[in-house]
């Protein structure tokens, strides 16, 4: 009910002047929000300060010479991060993709040469290694647990100013990204952090100063749009970088391209997405050549699981063992068929070709 001031006014008079035995006076949304803000934005800074301080000696600038007609030229810069006591460090893959030498800068400026353990293009991750005493290393954290929301914190060399700190949120989850190989990298990370050429290879963390993702792409003329491959791929990818110096995928032997599926065809067989794979070609000794593929047959499921594009065939090649038997759903014209490939190594046939 909607009080009738006129009949109050010595209350109101009271109320105004703030003398006791008046109307409770209201606290004022906007100075309670001022009271607070100076505690909260000391929380906040005390966080991205010892992030900051915590991590930034791991962070490092790489410098890239590539030779060109004989000559070895300084060809641009990264940064990355030390994840292990003894000298490896994690950057991108287009940072080092190339290049004849590296040579890696740490916050105190002392400079160390670094050789390529392994990269892996798909991802956009590549391993250094650089030989240094005293070094600290960054800790990985769970980006599964990530939050959009979540204080994100960002450190690296953009356009060559060392150990540049910037902080933002988590912008969003679970976005898809292409690799300069063209495949498609899964679950990358937007922030807001500011990224600029140069922070490529540095690590997006969270308030415990934990890896969380690696900084790899912006999207030019845009603000505040970046992106970071989640520490779980770097997690995957590192083990295979470090044994084999890249991380093998299976190779069936197809090109083709994602098309949609006749509606008949599709209620006919109950197929749960309604594109798939029609395949363009056969390689001659392939796997798929061996399994019974041919041009013009549609790929439709993988172990059972729907084949809705060629990214999906690539996701599932990813996680295949090679030389491991595979279940293939394929409709030739009308007819659904099941056929068995046996994946290779697609590092080998690529080194074949």
């Amino acid at each position: 009910m909607l009080r009738d001031w006129s009949e109050n006014e010595d209350d109101l008079v009271r109320f105004a002047s703030g003398e006791p035995g008046g109307l409770e006076r209201p606290v004022s949304l906007a100075r309670r929000a001022d009271s607070d803000d100076p505690e909260l934005l000391d929380a906040y800074s005390r966080t991205v300060t010892q992030v900051a301080e915590a991590v930034s000696p791991s962070v490092v600038n790489i410098e890239v010479r590539r030779r060109r007609q004989g000559r070895e030229e300084r060809s641009g810069s990264g940064s990355g991060f030390v994840f292990t006591p003894d000298g490896f460090v994690l950057t991108n893959s287009h940072v080092v993709q190339g290049s004849s030498a590296l040579d890696v800068t740490m916050t105190d400026g002392q400079r160390y040469p670094a050789r390529l353990s392994g990269e892996d293009p798909e991802t956009d991750l590549a391993v250094i290694r650089i030989q240094a005493p005293d070094l600290a290393a960054v800790p990985f954290g769970d980006s599964d647990r990530l939050r959009v929301g979540q204080v994100a914190i960002a450190i690296g060399n953009p356009l060559g100013f060392q150990a540049t700190v910037t902080a933002g949120v988590v912008s969003a989850l679970g976005r898809s990204l292409r690799s300069t190989s063209g495949r498609l990298i899964d679950g990358v990370i937007q922030t807001d952090a500011a990224l600029n050429p140069g922070n490529s290879g540095g690590p997006l963390l969270n308030s415990r100063g934990e890896v969380v993702g690696v900084n790899t792409a912006i999207i030019a003329g845009a603000q505040g749009i970046c992106f970071a491959i989640p520490s779980r791929t770097a997690i995957f990818v590192v083990p295979f970088l470090l044994r084999d110096g890249c991380i093998r995928r299976g190779y069936v032997g197809v090109s083709g391209q994602t098309v949609p599926i006749h509606p008949r065809l599709l209620r006919f067989h109950r197929l749960a997405a309604q594109t798939g794979i029609l395949v363009l070609s056969v390689e001659s000794g392939s796997p798929a050549q061996q399994a019974g593929l041919r041009e013009g047959d549609m790929l439709v499921a993988f172990e059972g699981q729907p084949l809705a594009g060629i990214d999906d065939l690539q996701r599932f090649l990813t996680h295949r063992s090679i030389g491991v038997g595979a279940r293939i759903t394929v409709l030739r014209r009308t007819e659904k068929l099941e056929l068995w490939v046996v994946p290779t190594d697609s590092a080998l046939d690529a080194q074949r070709n």
